[in-house]
């Protein structure tokens, strides 16, 4: 890591063509626009929701000196760029980019709250960040990715250490 800066796990998903194409198309371009350090391989995914086109989901490792806030709004310019428009929940969207983990612990305030609250539940998130960041520890739960992900996939409850 550079000095100054903090690490942010990045979640990525797309089930619907845009700007760049195809939903790995897409994916791909938003990862090019973070600038990231470390990359997942991007997964096809079942949806969530009303939705009934499957995702492209990847995981990036992006360092910057950004607060949570101001990462935040670079991701949703992102979006915007991509063409992405606020519609109903759970919808098909052309990209779509989350704040999952962050170097710095946690982060509250109206409108972010980091760690992600569902990461925890979401396969499409945890089997791609398992590949570049296993070993990152939830700073609520205590618990490495990894050890989150075998979890999920027993379905026991997660209750912190």
């Amino acid at each position: 890591m550079r000095v100054g800066t903090t690490s942010y796990a990045i979640a990525i998903g797309s089930n619907r063509r845009g700007r760049h194409g195809s939903p790995e198309a897409e994916v791909a371009a938003a990862i090019r626009a973070l600038g990231a350090v470390s990359v997942s391989p991007t997964l096809r995914t079942a949806p969530l929701g009303p939705s009934n086109r499957r995702f492209a989901n990847a995981v990036a490792i992006v360092e910057t000196a950004e607060e949570p806030p101001a990462l935040l709004a670079r991701l949703k310019a992102i979006e915007r760029a991509h063409g992405r428009r606020r519609s109903q929940r759970w919808a098909a969207r052309v990209i779509d980019l989350d704040i999952v983990l962050w170097s710095g612990g946690s982060w509250g305030e109206a409108g972010l709250t980091v760690p992600h609250p569902q990461f925890r539940l979401r396969r499409f998130v945890l089997d791609p960040l398992a590949q570049v960041a296993p070993d990152w520890r939830d700073p609520l739960t205590g618990r490495t990715v990894r050890q989150l992900r075998a979890l999920l996939l027993t379905r026991r409850p997660l209750a912190p250490r």
